[in-house]
């Protein structure tokens, strides 16, 4: 696995897509269009970041709203995995603060985004959904995802980072997902250090398009311990699940990577 910089650069090119907001029930909002730009700068450790948003069905318009960043480091608050997917958040739950969680997917030519965010009081609040593709290439969006493509079982590796940034570990893993009551789905794992599956009625289960999905608590607070979770599927037969860990304390102590197969 390389470093967290190195992990970092498979995000890099120019990405077109759109951004489209969500809200607590899961109901799809406007969508608006945007071109992210990621590009090697003259430095050794050296990375330009350009954001571009338009108004509805104007991607070739003036942007409506314009980011512009320099990335020399990385802070803890973000974990790359090898694929250059990431998870990102909030480090430490706190009362009367806001918490979030970004998961971003990356395969290919295609990138696919989610962002969490809980209320000041911990209420899931809404989700953002990011779907991107690279700039002159064919790839094409998923379907929107629908529970019996995530069921049954699943073979392949999860890749384990935690708070005190020791390597990741890498163990291989076998998981077998099973319908619940009320629409939800369980997931039993073997093989998994350090990933314990949490859910229970606080927690729901999200299908979005673009053959996405998560898990979330309806409420986080900072004396319960809990999970965040998504998922997506770059193929029908390729699962791929990012998770992000905090303890009773309400302090995050790990993210995992999980990336499996039918089959094996």
């Amino acid at each position: 696995m390389g470093s967290q910089w190195e992990n970092f650069l498979g995000n890099l090119g120019e990405w077109r897509g759109s951004f489209t907001g969500l809200n607590a029930d899961g109901d799809l909002g406007e969508s608006t269009p945007s071109i992210l730009t990621l590009e090697r700068g003259d430095g050794e450790r050296l990375v330009h970041f350009r954001l571009r948003r338009f108004s509805p069905g104007d991607l070739g318009g003036v942007p409506t709203r314009e980011v512009n960043q320099e990335y020399r480091s990385l802070g803890r608050q973000v974990v790359f995995f090898d694929s250059g997917s990431f998870s990102k958040g909030t480090l430490q739950v706190a009362p009367g603060t806001p918490f979030g969680a970004e998961f971003g997917f990356v395969a290919g030519d295609r990138r696919h985004r989610l962002v969490q965010l809980h209320s000041p009081d911990g209420a899931l609040e809404n989700f953002v959904l990011i779907r991107e593709f690279r700039a002159g290439s064919d790839a094409s969006e998923r379907p929107a995802l629908e529970m019996e493509s995530l069921l049954g079982p699943w073979t392949g590796q999860v890749a384990t980072i935690t708070a005190d940034w020791s390597e990741p570990e890498m163990a291989r893993c076998e998981l077998q997902i099973e319908r619940a009551e009320g629409q939800q789905i369980h997931i039993t794992s073997q093989g998994e250090k350090g990933e314990g599956e949490r859910g229970g009625e606080n927690q729901r289960l999200f299908l979005h398009p673009d053959a996405g999905y998560c898990r979330v608590p309806l409420q986080v607070n900072h004396r319960t311990a809990f999970e965040v979770e998504a998922g997506w599927l770059p193929a029908p037969d390729q699962l791929e699940r990012l998770i992000r860990r905090y303890d009773a304390s309400g302090a995050w102590i790990s993210s995992s990577h999980i990336r499996v197969s039918r089959g094996g």
